[in-house]
């Protein structure tokens, strides 16, 4: 049964009305709640401003490294320090480390660019992070409805006055108690809509919303493709006379190829903790590569495994990186509405750090939404979000890493050579950005290539004490589903995976998908199927950006479904 069906037999929907809605409890949704708020208690008004999480609780569906530039954090909240903010552990010290198969070359200090040095950082569960935050929000005053899915995107019936395309209106959340079959069961609880003056997305990578609004409005004309990689993360506890609270270790090289980019990080938290992981740039074109096999691979290297031999993994979780930069940002304001944070791309992939650009676009926004309420605005684009971007340190960020993303694409060397050039010798000359631009123009699904045309890779069988499956990652990360509802991993064409994916690519979503969701099993018959264990799932969107013909639609599940992380 479809919506309107849905709507014809149960509705209404119940309606509240808000200043401004805000969809999804990261960094940036709450910042920007966090900021409105604010600005009304200056000023002495009153704005309603309400946040849905569809995570179990804001945090619980976070995953990030992470270090945390705090530079956006003292401008939101300047005494976050003495409110208890759960930045506890500075950086020490940065080790780079270029690896091969069995050594290494550590990269000198002085050759590490400045923008990749992390002191005056800290080493954080952004989770925790996002909890406080939340704290902070429902303090000022900010309605917070955790586990509550924003499912779809409500219009206005005002297209004639904006250029032929309707404002948005806000969202409705997610119907509750749908079977699998679509039909509504003995439990069913028809969803809610939550109207607003303008509507925020702030869903993080390639958000449910955001990707639709991006079609509709056209927002990504003129742009390059987005481009995103797959970060897989764990968290260990591991021998106390390892622990170096503070130390922080990239790496670049094995078990990546000169062709594909990929790179990992490990960094010492407080009380013997490590949290690791291993990124991989979903442009990679060998379908029978498995990020979550080079993770487990990477983590046999003897640099890395001597901080974690004799610990214990105690976390698991994965998640899609947007990382285009500037040159894949697409128009961040649109008739109702703005994006901001990972939603829209502000990531700085150079860095490898995106919170504190979150948190700075959270409040960019937030200060453009409520000047536009104080003059009884609604609806229309809010143009001083952008413009105020571009006049901001995070502009000027972004710019100087604008090729960043785009060398990588080239492959290891030229891509090490190149933004060695621009992150580190440009800046001794003066130059605050390059002087010229590198533009991509495939997207990352496209670039993978037939399975006949590329060499297979055996990866070996895990051992359960350093390396694991997939299965057993899932497990510790919490993940549930209720599993009567409809899957929410859902394909335009039923017959693709089979006929297309796994007969020319030899089925890439089974390797693919760092949660064991797909899985090419025979039919009785001995034909094939694709199984969609969609119970597995992390919701981490890299089938929705990496599937080769574009067939798989990752919708939102019923609020409060999917990953629990703590600590993570």
């Amino acid at each position: 049964m479809n919506t309107q069906d849905i709507l014809a037999q149960y509705g209404p929907r119940e309606a509240m009305e808000y200043d401004v809605v805000v969809v999804g409890g990261g960094p940036a949704g709450l910042a920007t709640a966090i900021r409105l708020k604010q600005l009304a208690l200056e000023k002495g008004t009153d704005v309603s401003v309400v946040v849905l999480e569809k995570g179990s609780e804001p945090g619980a569906h976070i995953l990030s490294g992470a270090i945390m530039d705090p530079r956006a954090l003292t401008e939101l909240i300047p005494d976050w320090k003495k409110l208890g903010a759960p930045l506890t552990q500075p950086v020490t010290g940065d080790e780079m480390l270029f690896l091969t198969q069995t050594g290494k070359l550590s990269t000198p200090e002085f050759l590490i660019p400045s923008s990749i040095h992390n002191e005056g950082n800290y080493i954080i569960s952004l989770g925790n992070v996002v909890r406080w935050l939340g704290q902070q929000a429902e303090a000022l005053g900010v309605e917070i409805f955790p586990g509550f899915a924003a499912a779809e995107i409500l219009y206005n019936d005002d297209a004639a006055a904006n250029d032929g395309v309707p404002s948005v209106k806000g969202i409705a959340t997610g119907n509750l108690g749908v079977g699998k079959d679509g039909e509504p069961g003995g439990n069913f609880q028809l969803g809610m809509e939550l109207h607003a003056r303008y509507t925020i997305f702030a869903e993080g990578s390639r958000g449910n919303l955001g990707r639709q609004l991006i079609d509709k409005y056209k927002l990504d004309a003129g742009k390059d493709p987005q481009t995103y990689a797959l970060g897989i993360k764990e968290l260990w506890e591991i021998d106390p006379a390892k622990a170096r609270p503070g130390h922080v270790v990239h790496s670049l090289g094995w078990p990546m190829d000169k062709h594909t980019y990929g790179g990992g990080f490990l960094y010492h938290l407080e009380g013997n903790k490590v949290t690791l992981g291993f990124i991989t740039g979903l442009e990679y074109s060998n379908p029978w590569l498995s990020p979550f096999e080079e993770m487990q691979r990477w983590k046999t290297h003897p640099a890395i495994r001597q901080h974690l031999e004799g610990g214990k993994r105690i976390g698991y979780g994965a998640r899609a990186i947007t990382c285009g930069g500037l040159m894949s940002l697409p128009k961040t304001v649109f008739p109702g509405g703005a994006l901001v944070g990972c939603e829209a791309g502000f990531l700085n992939f150079a860095r490898i750090k995106g919170s504190h650009a979150a948190i700075k676009t959270g409040m960019l926004a937030a200060e453009a939404a409520y000047a536009a309420l104080l003059k009884g605005r609604q609806h229309d684009e809010l143009l001083e979000y952008p413009e105020a971007f571009e006049n901001s340190w995070l502009f000027d960020e972004l710019d100087a890493s604008r090729n960043t993303k785009q060398w990588m694409k080239k492959g290891l060397y030229l891509s090490s050579l190149m933004n060695g050039i621009e992150l580190w010798l440009l800046p001794k000359l003066g130059f605050k950005a390059p002087p010229w631009t590198i533009h991509s123009t495939v997207p990352d699904y496209a670039r993978l290539k037939p399975a006949a045309e590329c060499a297979p890779i055996v990866y070996p069988k895990p051992d359960n004490t350093l390396t694991f499956d997939r299965l057993t990652s899932v497990f510790i990360s919490n993940t549930n589903h209720e599993e009567h509802q409809p899957a929410h991993l859902t394909l335009k064409d039923a017959s693709v995976p089979v006929n297309i994916n796994l007969a020319k690519y030899a089925g890439p979503e089974s390797r693919y998908c760092p949660a064991g969701v797909y899985e090419y099993v025979k039919n009785p018959d001995q034909t094939d199927r694709l199984q969609i264990n969609a119970q597995n799932c992390v919701h981490c969107k890299t089938c929705d950006i990496k599937d080769p013909t574009q067939n798989i639609v990752w919708v939102t599940p019923e609020g409060g479904g999917g990953p629990n992380y703590a600590g993570m």
